[in-house]
């Protein structure tokens, strides 16, 4: 359908570990249109973080199919995954992944400069983006200066300001505490209601699953329950 953001059909994937091939997914089937907030939710090991990454062109499947926005990921080299991400999808990682020797705003331009936008419109759009996450004073600030919540908030201004498709979140209240998980969630809901951001987070957060207009469960590699649908197992 034109509004389906993510597709996945039959996605299967299976890693060596310790020579022991481990399935991480069972041939996933799983859409997501646009404007959904949606929680990956599932135990440690359940392909939750495999199937991020695997929607967000960082891995790729070894059976099954994928489109992001109408693009069927697997035709496309690693040359233009990386194209596609840059354009498409915004990523918010647990560990904040900030270069530290940056400040706010030149984190969250850098992305923009991979896209080849001239300095005063990098410089403009980041500013604006730090703005509406709560941080535009702290624009000068190296990581290292900013609180959890603070930086968390900087890779999320970085995320949005190419203004992506597809919002994907790895854990993004791992490092926080439960009044900056709120005020993150409050922001990321915003951003989904206000701007109409698709997000997809994987977490085991109860907090982030609440925040989430939609629940889906895996187990063992499978889709094991859908908010949205009829539970399956």
């Amino acid at each position: 359908m034109a509004d389906d953001v993510v597709v996945c059909r039959g996605v299967t994937r299976t890693y060596q570990d310790d020579a022991v091939p481990v399935l991480a997914l069972q041939g996933v089937d799983f859409t997501v249109t646009k404007g959904e907030f949606v929680s990956l939710a599932g135990p440690s090991g359940s392909g939750k973080s495999t199937l991020l990454n695997v929607i967000g062109g960082l891995d790729r499947p070894d059976a099954g199919g994928i489109h992001v926005d109408g693009v069927h990921l697997n035709e496309l080299s690693e040359s233009e995954l990386s194209d596609l991400r840059l354009s498409k999808m915004g990523f918010v990682f647990q560990a904040y992944n900030l270069i530290p020797v940056l400040s706010a705003s030149e984190n969250v331009e850098f992305i923009l400069q991979l896209q080849g936008l001239p300095a005063a419109e990098r410089a403009e759009r980041a500013q604006a983006a730090l703005d509406a996450l709560g941080v535009g004073e702290l624009a000068h600030r190296r990581p290292g200066e900013l609180s959890g919540g603070q930086q968390q908030r900087v890779a999320v201004a970085r995320a949005i300001v190419t203004e992506p498709v597809l919002l994907l979140a790895d854990e993004p209240s791992a490092n926080l505490d439960s009044n900056t998980t709120e005020e993150l969630l409050a922001l990321l809901r915003s951003l989904n209601e206000t701007r109409g951001v698709t997000i997809l987070a994987a977490t085991h957060d109860p907090m982030v699953m609440s925040f989430a207009k939609r629940r889906v469960q895996l187990r063992d590699g499978m889709i094991a329950e859908d908010s949205a649908r009829v539970a399956v197992a």
